[in-house]
């Protein structure tokens, strides 16, 4: 089992997973999230980033099948660019009903589909695209509401919980890298199949000083904060509730909106 985080902002995507891979009584550390992009000679095109949880095999001929439809479209096409919103429906269409193909085929060969594939990108302009195709190979939409997607046991066991419980939606203006290290580590405590904040994250973004699509990896230096950061806001979060039973919600609650609205103020002169 596994959990994988995609989260959308304005005009970006973030997708993490944990590393841990089980089978049986066994578990292995297992890459779950792959890039996809075509470098043509000069310049490289980010495409997009595909994550899975389930198959492991089926994953991997999941994201193989994505691939190869995004590198196709730019042969086909002869474009240099990212495609753009229109296209990018085209895209998922025609993924969706090979998926779907594939799945049927399988399962009237009796094989059982146990995965979840989760595809986000952005289109030419940088608006972000996020979808997960269930197990019959149906594209689910999730960029606009609720601008985030969980796979795996994970999921369940305390993912969906934690970012409802902490207000996320596609207009989160803090760290998306500190967020997902933060459920992840959290899950993995409860949920003995889900490892630590240790598997990959990578992250899609709009380059407005390059007017194109730009994807890369967090560093080690930002994973190693995040990590030493995560331990602070648990406990930030336990100081508040203890705070609460001390002065009473409302007083806790007046407080915090002062110290927020000092740290925006303070922000704000500083962007000037």
């Amino acid at each position: 089992m596994t959990l994988i985080i995609g989260m959308v902002w304005d005009t970006g995507v973030v997708v993490t997973a944990d590393s841990r891979a089980s089978g049986g009584y066994v578990m292995h550390e297992e890459t779950k999230i792959y890039p996809i992009y075509q470098g043509n000679g000069q310049s490289e095109i980010d495409l997009a980033v595909v994550g899975g949880s389930g198959n492991s095999a089926l994953v991997k001929q999941g994201a193989s099948l994505i691939e190869k439809e995004f590198l196709g479209w730019l042969r086909a096409t002869g474009k240099k660019r990212n495609p753009n919103d229109e296209e990018l429906d085209e895209i998922v269409a025609t993924l969706e009903a090979r998926l779907m193909a594939r799945y049927a085929d399988l399962r009237n060969n009796g094989i059982s589909v146990d995965t979840e594939l989760l595809l986000a990108s952005l289109s030419s302009t940088g608006k972000p695209r996020l979808y997960v195709f269930d197990d019959h190979g149906i594209a689910n939409p999730l960029h606009k509401v609720p601008g985030y997607a969980l796979l795996g046991s994970g999921s369940v066991t305390g993912g969906q919980l934690l970012l409802r419980l902490l207000g996320y939606s596609p207009g989160y203006q803090g760290e998306l890298g500190l967020l997902s290290a933060f459920v992840l580590d959290a899950v993995s405590e409860i949920d003995p199949s889900v490892s630590p904040f240790l598997g990959d994250s990578l992250m899609m973004r709009f380059d407005e000083s390059l007017k194109k699509v730009a994807m890369g990896p967090l560093t080690s230096a930002a994973l190693k904060s995040y990590k030493a950061n995560v331990s602070k806001r648990r406990e930030m979060l336990v100081k508040l509730w203890q705070l609460a039973d001390l002065v009473g919600e409302d007083d806790a609650f007046q407080k915090l909106k002062a110290l927020l609205k000092r740290s925006k103020l303070k922000r704000g002169r500083g962007r000037k």
